[in-house]
């Protein structure tokens, strides 16, 4: 029996594409389809224009000197950077480095490789003990959530992933609602909270009024007796909170 191959239609085939990217969301409707590829292009687009920036400023920096290019090709190949030097630009180079004019110049350039340098040390040890304390904390959460490895796995790559759009100056729309909804948690609780606290205050003050009004076979306090309904003009403030039970 011969096999019945349908070939998919050019929107299944991107709707594939998206939801095995953003498999957290269902695509059921065009608004979110579009919105997405929207998005998608605006992060290509910002890239690109990234990609083509550094390239140009590539291409002009080889275009003034072409050397500069061979010297960074052999460093790329493993060439020690000091006979790169001496291969593209000459033994003149050593002369520049001797000259007593250059001195000044060449000690301001050091200075600045060594801060550079002790820099990014400086860094890569805050980030190393930074990232020590954050795997223990991760591991704690986990465990006081009950969460496996994958579900604790796809938390911190979706705060890598926030990290690394910010880092790109990327904010989608979907990054500012996720925060804007976790800024106005607490506030919401705390309404829904008070909202209840009010709502169960209420309800004991008009049971205790409503029994108040009942009373136990005495005249109640406000000196008239139970019988014929009371039209609104002649009830008071008991009957009303009796009524809003």
């Amino acid at each position: 029996m011969a096999e019945n191959n349908q070939v998919k239609s050019r929107r299944d085939q991107q709707l594939e594409r998206l939801r095995k990217k953003y498999p957290d969301k269902k695509f059921e409707d065009d608004e979110e389809i579009y919105g997405q590829i929207s998005d998608d292009y605006d992060q290509y687009e910002h890239e690109l224009d990234g990609y083509r920036g550094r390239e140009k400023a590539l291409g002009d920096m080889f275009s003034a000197d072409p050397r500069s290019a061979q010297f960074l090709a052999d460093m790329h190949n493993g060439q020690d950077p000091v006979l790169g030097l001496v291969k593209n630009f000459g033994i003149e180079i050593k002369d520049v480095l001797d000259d007593p004019e250059m001195q000044d110049k060449i000690a301001e350039a050091n200075k600045e490789y060594v801060e550079r340098v002790a820099k990014s040390k400086q860094l890569d040890e805050e980030y190393e003990k930074n990232m020590e304390v954050s795997l223990e904390t991760l591991r704690q959460f986990q465990e006081e959530r009950g969460m496996s490895d994958e579900q604790i796995d796809a938390v911190a790559d979706a705060m890598l992933s926030v990290v690394k759009d910010g880092v790109m100056g990327k904010f989608s729309r979907e990054t500012l609602e996720m925060f804007v909804n976790a800024i106005n948690h607490d506030s919401d609780v705390a309404n829904a909270s008070e909202e209840g606290r009010v709502a169960g205050r209420n309800a004991k003050i008009v049971e205790g009024l409503r029994k108040q009004n009942k009373g136990d076979g005495t005249s109640p306090l406000n000196g008239k007796n139970g019988g014929a309904p009371k039209n609104k003009r002649n009830m008071d403030i008991f009957d009303f909170a009796n009524a809003a039970k």
